[in-house]
């Protein structure tokens, strides 16, 4: 008989056979973690129940006992910035778990929808000395892995704490990383970023149901068809194999792979020659082509480069495209927003003639390459801080040949991660309670369909989120939108802008919050502008104001409008850049906005000894003799705004009624 099968009876008979142990801990409780100093911090995990739980830190013994859920939480006293550390937690079942490397600093989480995501890799030619150079590793950096859940979560997906160099940080928030960077220099004490956002996330998926019960029936109502999980998970096979089934009719239907229109030795002699930006050979008849388009472009490589490894930049187009060198596949990406950055092997590369070919492939939308973006072909180093031993622009014509013409997909991408709720009980739920100093939250581009509605939301997730970090008086720093898209001479009824003025009035009136814009920091044809250590920057100015009282300037606002006859005139509330200023607007007693000239004027301060102060706006307008509002850079993209604070900063983006 079985010696393990004899001890088991004989441990069963006397009663002794050994507890299971079930004494577990978040993933964010792990080597390499950062706490919160000065705070108290809650520690927290699973048990058997009534199981008692110590911990042991810096010499000292905390105790709890797991409720009837196996459930125990230990809270530890405020400790000073430090480290590195060990933790050990022990579970009377005899399980022992330890925690090495804990440093003791500053805790911030970046949170948001793509801008926030947007990782160094992708930032990474703006500031390649920089990023290459620097290594810390008193800078944790913790990502919460993308996940949705109709239910309440009790710990994220498996992660874990990096260090803030080049290897481990390329795929990690660049404004998470570049904040961590700011808020060393500015206390030298450790610090921890933990990112938590998903790309096209909207508001209200970061938010409580209880919260979205009470304020949309709408959402509410999306959220339920969701809590099944047989529908949820139909849908999913449903939307994968009818994109599979599309993908199989393109190539079947594709002559450009039969043929290898994508050879060396291929005649495109016969093919129309196009230009890039012109979206006609991008649409069948009076409709987007829908399937492939071919493109070919030939480039003339000298001796001292031939063979020689290169970098292939295409910039930013839409949708997918594979890229092929001289027939060779040298790279392949699947949706519009990655820079194309493909890297073209040693040997590849020929004296003379070489041939460049693109295939896209577009299930919806137009192909297009998007302007203000490098197309080159380009030797020794790439980036743009840099000089690269050589390049070659790529013309804006090509040989143009269409491929597979064919129907719309049949399936859709599923919009469970979307909906009400899904993203805060499955990634901020299990955060809390967790302690930490201040959120950044980066969000709108998603609800700009709807904006008047995003104010009341972003209150909603302000006091959600306070309560499950339990702190109430958490500080957020909100990221206005950056401007995008195609500039206007004319006023515009933007959503983009509502938005943001939602997101300024919000943040205003929350005393534990501020706002910070990045009206200059975007981009016309790119919705995830690189500048994002601007951005980093401002925040970290923010913090400084609300956790440590210091007195940084921000952004100029508005402080109130008065009305002289057909002028107006607006006091900011600091100094301004002396001049002419652009993007103003002004509106009458019918709401109609107009163009308006706008200066400088000088106004009498409120103290004692009152002194003159640039912080006037004056206001007037041909076509507005009553003014009775005034806006200003109300638009997606306003890029000729130039109202600048003395200290260097721009305005927020507000509207402003008369008193």
């Amino acid at each position: 008989m079985n010696l393990k099968f004899i001890f088991s009876i004989l441990f069963i008979a006397a009663g002794i056979l050994p507890a299971s142990a079930k004494l577990s801990l978040p993933q964010m409780f792990q080597d390499g973690m950062v706490i919160q100093r000065d705070r108290q911090v809650v520690i927290w995990g699973k048990a058997d129940v009534n199981e008692s739980v110590s911990v042991t830190w810096r010499k000292k013994q905390y105790s709890a006992v797991a409720d009837s859920e196996g459930n125990w939480r230990v809270t530890l006293p405020a400790t000073k910035a430090g480290g590195p550390y060990a933790m050990e937690i022990s579970g009377s079942s005899g399980d022992t778990k330890t925690i090495n490397e804990i440093l003791v600093g500053d805790v911030w989480m970046v949170s948001g929808q793509s801008n926030i995501d947007v990782p160094i890799e992708r930032v990474y030619p703006q500031y390649s000395k920089d990023v290459e150079q620097y290594s810390n590793d008193r800078i944790r950096l913790f990502r919460v892995q993308r996940s949705s859940k109709t239910e309440r979560q009790t710990d994220v997906l498996p992660d874990r704490w990096r260090h803030a160099n080049i290897k481990e940080a390329w795929d990690y928030s660049a404004v998470g990383y570049f904040l961590a960077r700011e808020m060393f220099e500015k206390t030298g004490v450790p610090q921890g970023i933990i990112c938590n956002s998903v790309g096209g996330s909207p508001i209200q998926a970061w938010i409580d149901i209880d919260s979205i019960k009470t304020f949309s029936p709408e959402y509410y109502q999306k959220y339920l068809l969701y809590t099944d999980p047989d529908y949820n998970r139909t849908q999913g096979i449903a939307n994968q194999r009818a994109s599979d089934l599309w993908t199989n009719l393109v190539n079947e239907n594709d002559p450009g792979m039969k043929e290898e229109w994508m050879s060396a030795n291929f005649d495109d002699s016969a093919w129309k020659t196009v230009n890039q930006y012109d979206h006609s050979w991008a649409m069948n008849g009076r409709r987007p082509v829908v399937g492939t388009i071919w493109l070919r472009q030939h480039i003339t490589v000298d001796k001292a480069h031939a063979r020689k490894p290169a970098k292939l930049l295409l910039g930013r187009m839409f949708d997918m495209d594979y890229a092929y060198v001289n027939g060779k596949q040298v790279g392949v990406t699947y949706y519009q927003y990655p820079p194309r950055r493909y890297d073209i092997p040693e040997g590849l590369l020929r004296e003379g003639d070489n041939v460049i070919t693109i295939r896209f492939v577009n299930k919806s939308g137009m192909v297009e390459f998007f302007p203000e973006k490098p197309y080159k072909v380009v030797f020794g180093d790439w980036t743009f801080d840099k000089t690269p031993e050589m390049e070659i622009p790529l013309s804006e014509e090509w040989k143009y040949s269409l491929g597979a013409s064919v129907t719309e997909c049949l399936g859709g991408k599923s919009d469970f991660q979307n909906q009400a709720s899904v993203l805060y009980n499955a990634m901020l739920c299990p955060v809390g309670p967790y302690t930490m100093n201040g959120v950044v939250w980066y969000q709108g581009e998603s609800n700009t369909g709807r904006p008047q509605e995003y104010g009341d939301m972003l209150r909603m997730l302000m006091a959600n989120w306070r309560g499950r970090l339990e702190n109430d008086k958490l500080p957020f720093v909100i990221v206005q939108l950056a401007n995008h898209m195609m500039p206007s001479d004319k006023p515009q009824n933007s959503g983009w802008a509502t938005l943001r003025e939602q997101q300024r009035l919000t943040a205003n009136a929350d005393p534990y919050a501020q706002v910070i814009t990045a009206i200059d920091l975007g981009e016309t044809y790119d919705i995830h502008p690189l500048k994002k250590q601007d951005v980093a920057q401002r925040c970290a100015a923010a913090f400084g104001n609300m956790v440590w009282s210091e007195k940084n300037l921000l952004s100029p606002q508005p402080v109130s409008a008065s009305v002289n006859g057909n002028e107006m005139t607006i006091l900011m509330d600091q100094p301004l850049q002396m001049g002419v200023y652009n993007e103003f607007e002004l509106a009458g007693p019918d709401g109609v906005f107009h163009n308006a000239k706008a200066h400088t004027v000088m106004t009498l301060s409120n103290e004692k000894k009152a002194k003159a102060i640039a912080n006037g706006i004056l206001l007037t307008s041909d076509e507005v003799k009553e003014p009775k509002k005034a806006r200003y850079a109300w638009k997606d993209n306003p890029l000729k705004a130039n109202c600048i604070s003395k200290a260097g900063l721009p305005t927020l983006p507000f509207e402003i009624k008369a008193e």
